[in-house]
């Protein structure tokens, strides 16, 4: 008797336990799908700086160029080397960003219609 009694209220526990998990899912893939939207904005915002700083680096490299000026020509090469290397990290960062959107809109569409079966 001890274990039917036992095992319907952890029945009961995990029906009333059960809805309340599946809406936090929902709620969490919610804060995932914004959190990493705002991490595309940024990743875009630093990849327009990004290139800005390469277009200046280029017309301050042409410029050190044509007055031979070798040592500044050779500073802003590195420079250059550099922010390319930035937009790089920042391209790669925001193409992971956006397979994580992706599949925070799968996992927010499969937990939605797991709660609308229920």
């Amino acid at each position: 008797m001890k274990i039917a009694t036992i095992v319907a209220v952890g029945g009961v526990v995990m029906a009333l336990w059960a809805p309340a998990t599946m809406a936090q899912d929902v709620r969490n893939d919610v804060r995932d799908l914004r959190q990493d939207r705002r991490d595309v904005r940024q990743d875009t915002r630093n990849i327009r700086q990004d290139r800005r700083d390469i277009r200046q680096d280029r017309r301050q490299l042409m410029q050190d160029r044509k007055a031979g000026n070798t040592a500044a020509a050779q500073a802003e090469a590195k420079d250059l080397r550099a922010d390319r290397r930035d937009l790089r990290t920042d391209i790669r960062d925001r193409r992971q960003d956006r397979r994580d959107v992706r599949q925070d809109r799968r996992d927010l569409r499969q937990d939605r219609r797991a709660n609308e079966a229920k």
